[in-house]
């Protein structure tokens, strides 16, 4: 108890996600009854794998929390740091403090980071065929370690990597909601250039295909406001096997506060939509597309966050959740747009897309038009420097027969040929233009 009380008030401090992996997620299905299930006792110091946050330097940013929690003062000055310390740097300088252990750990880590991102920038060189890598001047684009200084982990690494993480994450939503815009608009594109190919008739079955699953996709049950009592309610019953009727806030909390450590954090709230996902969704059927299901699950969760989360920690407290108990749009929520009630994008978005995937193209045609050039130039010298090798050939033999015809050389005692050459001008051009070895 004593480590899951402590990574929350690091959580409940922290306004960002960066604390936010201390947190112990376990991802338990939504369908599983929690009040029928003898849940196995926590084991003290047990190590729970915690959710990627999906940043390139996930694993780094693991291990240098993993190696700060084994000291004693950091945590210590952890639990006491409010916000504005974290944020502005001040926390960091605790670092100077730390064990000459931990110090060192975090020393190696840092030089095991830096020696990933050389690679990282040398195989992005090598595809490109550059040459010359200033690696220390291409370090600079990584902005969650002082790339001046690979040798040592020092306060300054620990404040950017803070503040990197902090910067991300707060912007990793964001980033997704535009991928999935994306997704959409080259399926779109897609489509239509399918369309292009076909004759009038074809075009017209494949228009009535795409409407009908359109009409069936959208022709589902009621989906109820994300976070409203109806919503609750639903999983409370047919999740958690229990009478609507005796619907409580504190328990239903309580009950889905998988790793009991007061909080509902983002997995926990986005399991709670499932049951209102599968009215929606189905896998099976062909009109239903699992990447805009997860696009929904965000938006829900996001909604209900920005309802609940009244100190935007990304965290809901269980005083934060009976509050929103309290409102008016818990008992009377509007209704609920899913995704193919809304416009994703607008004709004029879809025609730049589609401009900046035609230049894409033109490009990448270009350099296979060049490549093409260089293959052909190559094939041309290549053509060119064996018909002077045949023609070197054909020379030499004819000089060796006009030898030959004019009388052999004089022997020896023994009947040796007192001329011997030790290589024919043939072999000689053959090595010119081949190799010694042949090769």
């Amino acid at each position: 108890m004593g480590q899951m009380r402590w990574t929350a008030v690091i959580v409940q401090q922290c306004v960002l996600l960066v604390t936010y992996l201390l947190i112990t997620l376990e991802a338990v299905p939504i369908d599983i009854d929690k009040t029928k299930v003898k849940g196995e006792p926590h084991v003290e110091g047990e190590k729970i794998e915690n959710p990627d946050t999906g940043l390139y330097y996930d694993e780094y940013l693991r291990q240098v929390i993993d190696v700060l929690e084994t000291d004693k003062h950091f945590r210590e000055k952890l639990q006491t740091a409010d916000i504005e310390e974290i944020k502005n740097g001040k926390l960091s300088k605790e670092l100077d403090l730390v064990s000459h252990h931990v110090r060192t750990r975090l020393d190696e880590l840092k030089r095991q980071e830096v020696a990933r991102l050389r690679m990282l920038i040398k195989a992005k060189m090598d595809s490109i065929q550059d040459t010359g890598i200033d690696h220390q001047a291409l370090l600079k684009q990584f902005e969650h370690l002082n790339h001046q200084n690979p040798d040592t982990f020092e306060p300054k690494d620990l404040d950017m990597l803070i503040k990197a993480a902090t910067s991300d994450l707060e912007n990793y939503d964001k980033t997704r909601h535009e991928e999935f815009k994306k997704y959409e608009m080259m399926k779109e594109h897609e489509r239509r250039e399918y369309l292009k190919t076909l004759n009038e008739e074809k075009r017209r079955e494949e228009e009535s295909k795409y409407e009908e699953q359109k009409k069936k996709h959208g022709d589902h049950p009621k989906i109820n406001h994300p976070g409203s009592k109806d919503q609750l309610k639903e999983v409370w019953e047919e999740a958690d096997g229990l009478d609507p009727n005796d619907f409580d806030p504190k328990t239903f909390f309580k009950l889905h506060d998988v790793n009991n450590d007061g909080f509902l954090d983002e997995q926990e709230l986005e399991a709670l939509f499932t049951k209102e996902l599968e009215k929606v969704y189905d896998p099976k059927n062909e009109e239903d597309d699992m990447v805009e299901m997860e696009e929904e699950r965000l938006r829900m969760r996001e909604h209900v966050m920005n309802e609940v989360d009244l100190n935007r920690d990304r965290l809901v407290t269980l005083e934060e959740f009976l509050k929103a108990t309290e409102k008016k749009e818990f008992l009377e929520p509007d209704s609920w747009e899913t995704l193919d009630q809304q416009q994703l994008f607008t004709e004029e978005e879809l025609k730049e897309f589609e401009s900046h995937i035609s230049q894409q193209e033109d490009e990448l045609r270009k350099k296979a038009e060049d490549l093409q050039k260089q293959k052909e130039e190559l094939q041309r010298q290549h053509d060119q420097l064996q018909a002077q090798k045949q023609e070197l050939q054909q020379v030499v033999q004819q000089m060796e027969q006009k030898k030959l015809q004019q009388g052999n050389p004089a022997s020896g005692p023994a009947g040796e040929l007192k001329f011997q050459p030790q290589k024919g001008m043939a072999l000689v051009i053959n090595e010119v233009f081949v190799g010694p070895d042949g090769a």
